[in-house]
């Protein structure tokens, strides 16, 4: 936790500065607060850093695409020259991301879990897979993580603005 504190002081210090005014000086004390809610739930002092990091990608306010292949490059393991996510990778990300929702009491069972990594592994006769197929199954929205492209859908519409006027 103590690492993961120092890291988040660090890149909200960098967004203060480069945001004046648009970062509240606590950020990196409620984020940390809110990863612990969600990786440390016994109080045990040790959170995942990889498990942050997918929340704090998921978070982001990036575009889905690249939230997809930030999630690729942590949970990814290296074959020789090519990049894969393994069945295990995928249900430890899928775990990862669904503890999002949980906080708010909107979990995922287990068992959503395996059907996704089914569903993305369906006609593959590997133990992996590449990161074009793995995009490819995000882009088809699986239900498992249908909140992370509705997510992204309503912060994207925050910023528009139109001229009908409502009453």
């Amino acid at each position: 936790v103590q690492q993961i504190s120092g890291m988040l002081t660090e890149l909200f210090q960098r967004a203060r500065l480069e945001k004046p005014g648009q970062v509240d000086p606590r950020a990196a004390e409620f984020t940390l607060s809110l990863l612990a809610a969600m990786y440390d739930r016994s109080g045990t002092g040790y959170i995942k850093t990889r498990s942050a990091a997918a929340a704090l990608i998921a978070l982001s306010g990036d575009t889905l695409l690249a939230k997809y292949r930030a999630f690729f490059q942590f949970y990814a393991v290296r074959d020789g020259k090519e990049a894969l996510i393994t069945r295990s990778a995928l249900r430890s990300l899928l775990t990862d991301l669904n503890q999002i929702p949980a906080i708010v009491g909107e979990s995922c069972t287990l068992s959503c879990v395996e059907m996704a990594t089914h569903s993305c592994f369906h006609g593959v006769l590997n133990s992996a897979i590449v990161e074009e197929k793995f995009l490819s199954w995000l882009r088809s929205e699986p239900a498992v993580l249908l909140w992370l492209p509705t997510c992204y859908r309503l912060s994207a519409a925050e910023m528009v603005s139109h001229q009908a006027r409502c009453k």
